[in-house]
């Protein structure tokens, strides 16, 4: 029963290696373990409710329109000129932005079967109204990612 678990935990970290191989060098802010997973996290949920744009076509036109919210960006993107401009419009804008290590991850979160090079995670929905306490979940969520993206963010520059 001992090394079927340590089977599995070399074979994870197998993939983390590999993952992280893959990584384009201008993949910086880059997400830890844990800032990555609650990062995942608010995907999924800004998904459920709507409030989530993907794919680089998508992001350049809401954050063009002006939308304000928080860029995830795939890591391991080839070729890299795809979202090489997705930064400095980040930047431009005043949209805080960070890196996940993985394009499959991003688009499981983003509850999409395609791979996804980025997504710009919002907190009002396009359409529509959502609930006041969902609402304020999805915000206090958010809130505490962009915290510590900022966090990252100052420890890099």
């Amino acid at each position: 029963m001992g090394s079927d678990s340590e089977a599995e935990k070399s074979v994870q970290k197998e993939k983390e290696k590999k993952k992280m191989l893959g990584l384009s060098p201008i993949a910086k802010p880059l997400a830890g373990k844990k800032l990555c997973k609650r990062t995942l996290k608010l995907v999924r949920r800004a998904s459920e409710h709507k409030c989530l744009k993907r794919g680089v076509k998508e992001v350049v036109k809401s954050i063009r329109r002006g939308h304000k919210g928080l860029c995830v960006i795939a890591g391991n993107i080839s070729p890299i000129d795809v979202i090489t401009h997705l930064p400095i419009l980040c930047e431009e804008s005043e949209i805080p932005y960070i890196y996940v290590p993985s394009k499959e991850d991003l688009a499981s979160a983003g509850v999409t079967k395609r791979p996804t090079c980025c997504v710009l995670v919002m907190t009002k929905p396009a359409k529509g109204e959502l609930d006041k306490g969902e609402q304020e979940k999805l915000k206090s969520d958010y809130d505490q990612v962009v915290s510590e993206i900022n966090e990252v963010n100052a420890s890099l520059f």
